[in-house]
């Protein structure tokens, strides 16, 4: 999709994005295209989005009461009400600003954001990072300008919506982008070999108990070579730090990695979830890797999510029920002991990254909105 950037006066527009990394990091890569092409940029979010630290920053951050669509008929009328307070919360915010367009990229505080647009007539976008469509975007698919999607088969996507949907990718980060220029770390039988271990935004126990006994399972000659760098939950890293200490596998522990790009950048092998933006960011560095899709994610998306990387072979997945130390251990000797069949795979995960996703979305928003001015 990507072609000329359009040529077209600065433009203010909305990203409204629910608080986990999956929706606010590809909704923070957008925004620095926009900012880049010289447009105005406001955040709508939750409380958890305006907390998450690197995201967004120097931009007009407004957080929005957003009820979760759960818990019984009392569930739905708190939900209720939340959206219709921040519907008019949203509605008072573009009077003030009135933007060209708004964004949305999946989670509750999208929905009273673009129906206060739809209200409005401005135009609207949604954003897919998953390959099933979520929830929110599946309540406002049909009332939406455009549909932007990362991968070419979505999932609940009705097929009479083909003409309004785009496929562009999952945006990601500048820093992660800038690692596809850089070749694979060399890894040959000798040398140091680097794991990095992550679980998402929110960590993952499951990683916590697993990796650490399956990496102490591998024989002592590959064992010795490991460098292992894991994010884990605060109430796991002191007992991952020990277990590490007492296998002897040197391991470098945090609950937040501010460097996750430069970390993926020098890793020889990623073990992780499968969220949108970890196979995003594998696919854009190109990157092999041991994925471990959540099993409680909704619509099971996360199974989804890693259908093409693993077809394409530049991943293996592991279901959660079948995760466990000898089968991590299986895997990583298959990998482990064959080099350059690890530098396939990499090769094989970068092949199926779309490194211009900002750019495109970029577009098309910028089309959006240039359009809504002329009407």
């Amino acid at each position: 999709m990507t072609g000329p950037q359009l040529n077209v006066p600065p433009m203010r527009f909305v990203l409204a994005a629910g608080g986990t990394g999956g929706h606010m990091t590809p909704a923070q890569a957008l925004a620095e295209v926009l900012m880049a092409r010289g447009h105005e940029v406001a955040l709508i979010t939750d409380e958890r989005g305006a907390r998450i630290p690197g995201l967004f920053d120097g931009v007009a951050t407004h957080v929005l009461p957003a009820g979760r669509l759960a818990g019984g008929p009392l569930g739905w009328l708190r939900a209720g009400r939340s959206i219709l307070a921040g519907r008019a919360m949203a509605v008072a915010l573009y009077r003030a600003i009135q933007p060209a367009a708004v964004i949305g990229f999946g989670g509750y505080p999208a929905l009273p954001s673009l129906i206060a647009a739809l209200g409005r007539r401005i135009p609207t976008v949604i954003h897919e990072q998953n390959a099933v469509l979520g929830r929110v975007n599946r309540l406002l698919a049909r009332r939406v300008d455009a549909i932007a999607t990362a991968y070419p088969d979505v999932s609940r996507l009705p097929a009479d919506l083909a003409e309004r949907t785009h496929l562009v990718g999952n945006p990601v980060r500048a820093e992660v982008l800038a690692l596809r220029d850089r070749p694979y770390p060399p890894l040959d039988a000798e040398g140091v070999f680097r794991i990095l271990v992550t679980g998402g935004s929110q960590g993952a126990t499951i990683l916590s108990d697993v990796v650490p006994e399956g990496l102490g399972m591998l024989p002592p000659g590959l064992r010795r070579r490991l460098q292992v760098t894991q994010q884990c939950r605060s109430e796991d890293i002191d007992r991952v730090r020990a277990r590490y200490g007492e296998l002897g596998i040197p391991a470098d522990l945090a609950t937040y990695m501010p460097d996750l790009p430069e970390r993926l950048g020098w890793a020889h092998l990623v073990i992780a979830r499968a969220g949108a933006s970890t196979v995003a960011e594998l696919t854009a560095a190109g990157r092999p890797a041991i994925l471990v899709p959540l099993p409680g994610a909704t619509d099971d998306h996360q199974t989804h999510n890693v259908r093409e990387l693993v077809a394409a072979g530049g991943a293996r997945a592991i279901a959660q029920t079948r995760f466990t130390a000898v089968e991590l251990a299986k895997q990583m000797q298959k990998l482990g002991l064959e080099p350059q069949a690890l530098e396939n795979a990499a090769r094989r995960a970068r092949g199926c990254g779309r490194p211009h996703a900002a750019e495109d979305l970029a577009d098309l928003v910028e089309s959006l909105g240039a359009q809504g001015r002329e009407s």
